[in-house]
């Protein structure tokens, strides 16, 4: 007995500063990640949430089929007298509508995470500091290119046939997910500010429904009020569909194309830099 006490004894004894210190320093510390694979790691982070949640791919699927249907059927005939060649029309108008309006939930995420706690111990990673908000954005991409295929797919079986072939489509999308990556950084501004996730997806729709239904993705602005042309133009949504619209029919629009890449760059820098700023407070 005596001397399995003193076994547990010598196994428990303290070590000293110097032993410890020359254990951790005769060990090689792994590399510290790079600020591309540390993004890329929380983007996969983003993708895995979906892998065990499903639904939530439901506004990425179900709800661009049932916008596409109802909006091609029900006003096909009266502003285009065909619903085949309205659908020519409003396909890449509403392909842009479903994805624009499926960033909100970046921002949405971004909150949950910090009302669970998640992001106190991101913070603590030895990581590049916007890895994790940049993951975020990842992740949604996937959310994105998924949207757009559902959408062309039931557009293709509709009766939409793209002028530009598959390379005018892949034009498009591209536009359509560069543009969606630099928008969502808005919503991570506003995921940061808001005290709840319903909060985050209130002010994510006063502000998406407007700047979507006030464009051209579903008439012509040409066939608006003076006030309410310029108005739309000047849109930002308007620019993207325009130039989604044009790259799938065959067309080359540099000034849409212009328009979109630069106000990508403005919300990328704008609220990606309030949206850091935000963090490192937080």
């Amino acid at each position: 007995m005596s001397t399995v006490t003193e076994t547990r004894t010598e196994e428990l004894a303290p070590v000293s500063a110097e032993e410890l210190a020359r254990v951790l320093l005769d060990t090689d510390r792994p590399p510290r990640p790079s600020a591309l694979s540390a993004a890329l790691s929380f983007g996969w982070r983003a993708v895995l949430k979906i892998k065990h949640v499903p639904e939530q791919l439901f506004d990425v699927t179900a709800f661009p089929i049932m916008m596409v249907l109802m909006y091609t059927y029900l006003f096909g005939g009266a502003l285009a007298g065909s619903v085949t060649e309205y659908l020519q029309y409003l396909l890449p108008g509403i392909l842009v509508m479903s994805v624009v309006m499926i960033t909100m939930y970046t921002g949405v995420a971004v909150n949950t995470d910090i009302q669970k706690g998640v992001f106190d111990r991101f913070r603590t990673l030895p990581i590049w500091r916007p890895a994790p908000m940049v993951g975020y954005l990842f992740g949604d991409l996937f959310r994105y290119v998924i949207a757009s295929a559902v959408m062309l797919t039931v557009g293709l079986i509709m009766g939409f046939r793209p002028g530009g072939g598959v390379t005018g489509v892949l034009a498009g999308v591209a536009l359509l997910v560069v543009f969606s990556f630099a928008f969502s950084w808005i919503w991570t501004m506003f995921g940061l500010l808001m005290r709840s996730e319903k909060a985050v997806m209130g002010v994510s729709m006063m502000v998406i429904f407007p700047v979507t239904f006030l464009s051209d993705i579903f008439v012509d602005p040409s066939t608006m009020p003076g006030w309410l042309e310029t108005a739309v133009n000047h849109n930002p949504i308007t620019r993207l569909a325009s130039g989604v619209r044009e790259l799938m029919h065959g067309s080359w629009p540099a000034a849409d194309i212009a328009w979109t890449l630069g106000w990508a760059v403005a919300f990328v820098v704008i609220f990606g830099t309030l949206t850091m700023r935000l963090y490192n407070r937080k």
